[in-house]
């Protein structure tokens, strides 16, 4: 029989040793994802089947007291705060930083720069909690997909014990494939040497495959449109023209052309995902009874305000210090960082996506104003708005989990600071392993969208337009509307609309990466509908398992394998 609510074990030691174990064993895969195509895993429901697996059999085999659901809980909410510790800028403004200044920050000054943003956004999420889990009809998708399996594993042992093999199947299958490809280098089929100049080519990648069972098939077919829009129709045109020189014995167009293809494609992300943004703040706004009741009583406890005074001080302090920001600037990071993190946190209750790239933009777009002509700045101080919105969301996904099984709020805040302590270290060492150089950004082995769309607009808010080429100030003017329309169309269009209208984020985000990693996306897409539809009890059970498993194996092999090539 399980044990009652009130003698239920929650915050103990195994547990949070559980989860910042894992956390350190998953923030490299998000920093691999992260640097190969801006975008990162939620590692919820993977932490929770690994851990549950482990100590289930620790139990059956050692008669160890059995494993429960609030520790399940707080070991998820450690390790997933600790994976999406790249939302403090590990894959984006700190990169862009170093390829701005020529200079990487130091690992002991970067360490305390990625806790500090990831800090803030812990309490920020927990002063909203109350309003947005508490008193909401939010939905938060991912926290509530981590709630049905956590349910799932514990009502029905075999389920998880079924689950927990695919997991495992996934992930060496992944891990094998990429260990091979680094080998021996598994071939890449292109229809020809044009097309894999313009990188149309099948890449051997699970990662991807993974991803694109998760995006789902909308944002899939979006990205195949994009890639098919840059590097199909405008590349040859721009290489045509002369408006990008390519030498003759270039074995890759990508790197010249993403130079000029960057333009309308950040213009058509940034667009689209604003004016979905101003879109979903109107409706919350003029939504009725989304918020009841009188001042929650969480926001009278000192904790909780201490947290987030000494979170505050920090994070001024760090960026006055590490990058010679104005008190007055730093200070002004603060509240941008509150007033977007709300936002963001609406978005992803609603959708389950965290817009942090588009939230980044925002707090660039302000800096922009309030410190003309000065990047480094406008980078850093962005940073602190995004990193704390990333957090932020990932907390209030646990909380939105932990709610449905009677979780202490304050355990689970507890856990995530030890989580984003893990993180940051593992994070960070995990970067500076894969990227010793920052020479090594922006090619074809490490794309890095985040990282040129962060240092594009930073460049772009510092000297002006006159930084960009004419033709692309032509072609932004035509996508500037173009993202604008998709975007509005996606937050106000009914849902039977909605599934059929291309992604303007994915779409723009296609023209940054190269057409491979578009192509093998939207095949995992296709696949995962395929699946859906001839066997859709079986694919609502595995899809996001295997997934998890693919994008965990090769993430897991590729850092392993760039170490192993540091040491040579």
């Amino acid at each position: 029989m399980p044990p009652t609510p009130q003698t239920e074990t929650e915050l103990s030691l195994r547990a949070i040793l559980t989860g910042a174990l894992l956390g350190a064993l998953l923030t490299p895969c998000n920093v691999y994802s992260g640097l190969k195509i801006g975008w990162s895993f939620n590692m919820s429901i993977l932490a929770l089947l690994v851990g549950f697996g482990f100590w289930r059999a620790a139990a059956h085999l050692g008669g160890l007291a059995p494993w429960q659901r609030k520790e399940s809980n707080i070991s998820q909410t450690t390790a997933s705060a600790a994976a999406s510790i790249i939302s403090g800028g590990l894959v984006a403004p700190i990169p862009a930083h170093a390829l701005l200044t020529g200079e990487s920050l130091p690992t002991g000054q970067m360490i305390a720069w990625v806790f500090s943003v990831s800090f803030l956004g812990v309490w920020v999420g927990w002063y909203l909690r109350p309003l947005l889990i508490e008193r909401s009809a939010l939905r938060f998708p991912a926290g509530a997909a981590t709630l049905e399996a956590l349910r799932d594993i514990f009502e029905q042992g075999r389920e998880a014990m079924h689950r927990l093999a695919t997991l495992t199947l996934a992930t060496i299958g992944a891990a094998g494939i990429k260990t091979l490809d680094v080998v021996f280098g598994l071939p890449r089929w292109a229809p020809g040497p044009g097309f894999a100049q313009y990188t149309f080519t099948l890449e051997p990648s699970m990662l991807l495959l993974g991803f694109g069972a998760i995006i789902g098939l909308r944002v899939g077919l979006s990205l195949l449109l994009g890639a098919v829009l840059a590097f199909g129709l405008a590349g040859p045109t721009l290489v045509a023209s002369g408006s990008v020189l390519l030498p003759a014995n270039a074995d890759s167009a990508f790197g010249l052309l993403v130079e000029w293809l960057i333009w309308p494609g950040v213009t058509l992300m940034v667009c689209a995902s604003l004016a979905n943004l101003a879109a979903q703040l109107r409706q919350a706004l003029v939504r009725r009874g989304t918020v009841r009741g009188g001042l929650p009583a969480d926001w009278r406890r000192p904790g909780p305000a201490l947290g987030l005074l000494a979170a505050t001080a920090l994070t001024v302090w760090l960026q006055s210090a590490l990058f010679a920001i104005p008190l007055g600037i730093a200070l002004l990071a603060v509240p941008f960082a509150w007033i977007l993190a709300g936002v963001a946190a609406r978005v992803v209750g609603d959708t389950g996506i965290p817009p942090i790239g588009a939230i980044g933009k925002v707090s660039q777009l302000g800096f922009g104003v309030a410190a003309p002509g000065q990047a480094i700045t406008n980078l850093m101080t962005a940073n602190v708005a995004g990193g704390a919105a990333g957090q932020c969301a990932d907390l209030l996904n646990d909380f939105r989990a932990g709610h449905g099984i009677g979780a202490s709020p304050g355990r689970q805040a507890v856990a995530q600071v030890v989580g984003i302590a893990v993180g940051s270290v593992a994070g960070v060492l995990s970067y500076q392993a894969l990227i010793p150089d920052a020479a090594l950004l922006l090619t074809p082995e490490w794309p890095a969208p985040a990282v040129a769309t962060w240092k594009a607009v930073a460049e772009t808010m510092a000297e002006g337009f006159a930084a960009v080429p004419a033709d692309a100030r032509v072609a932004m003017m035509l996508t500037a509307p173009i993202g604008i329309a998709l975007g509005l169309a996606e937050a106000l269009a009914r849902p039977a609309i909605q599934r059929w209208l291309p992604s303007g984020v994915a779409v723009g985000l296609a023209f940054v990466i190269p057409a491979s990693i578009s192509i093998v996306m939207c095949a995992g897409a296709l696949l995962a509908s395929l699946a859906a539809r001839l066997r859709p009890d079986a694919a609502r059970r595995h899809t996001v398992t295997v997934a998890a498993g693919l994008v965990a194996g090769e993430s897991i092999a590729g850092v392993v394998a760039a170490l192993a090539a540091m040491t040579r």
